[in-house]
């Protein structure tokens, strides 16, 4: 009788840490996830704030490079493909590796398009006393800069949560909630990365 009542006891015990535990470690996957959701919405303020300099930028060049069609329409179309994966076509991005691909391989093709055009610009030399042109060149370098920390801040923030996430006892956990608590993807550097970009405006 004694055991039985102290057998009870301990389960009951053991029941309470367990519930515990789980909580905290609930509570802590929670606003790992949250503080990189919220880095997330930064990546993409600075890669919309790309694309909306996009069309003036186009604009300001075609004034001087009139024939200069496929560059521009190859801008339009890189462009094109970033509104397809942003926004609400890549809801939950963050727990979906394959849609983090998609965002990153249509972020790159319109880098590539950018690169092309600025190639373009060279061969315009009225462009560069251009004041309108200044401005926006000016503009997307600041923003290309800006890219950059906020993808960096993203890994950061997606390899503070992959740690917690994969760590004992965590990773028993956390597949009990489905895909929210999946690992969080990581941007890589494009292939060719390695070697120093030669931007000339």
């Amino acid at each position: 009788m004694k055991w039985g009542a102290a057998g009870c006891v301990v389960v009951l015990v053991v029941a309470v840490v367990l519930a515990l535990a789980g909580g905290w470690t609930y509570n802590r996957l929670v606003r790992l996830d949250q503080d990189v959701l919220a880095q997330w919405a930064q990546v993409e303020n600075v890669y919309q704030r790309r694309a909306d300099l996009v069309p003036n930028l186009v604009e300001t060049v075609k004034g001087a490079a009139a024939f200069e069609k496929d560059t521009f329409t190859a801008v339009a179309e890189s462009r094109s493909r970033v509104g397809q994966v942003g926004g609400g076509a890549l809801q939950n991005v963050v727990n979906d590796p394959q849609a983090f691909q998609r965002f990153q391989e249509a972020q790159a093709g319109l880098s590539s398009a950018l690169s092309r055009l600025m190639v373009v610009v060279e061969k315009y030399p009225e462009l560069k006393a251009n004041q309108s042109f200044l401005g926006l060149q000016s503009q997307l370098e600041a923003t290309e800069n800006r890219i950059a920390v906020e993808r960096m801040r993203f890994n950061e923030k997606a390899q503070a949560f992959n740690t917690t996430r994969m760590s004992f006892p965590t990773v028993l956990i956390a597949p009990f909630f489905g895909a929210r608590f999946n690992e969080k993807p990581y941007f890589k550097a494009q292939e060719g990365a390695e070697k120093a970009p030669q931007v000339k405006f």
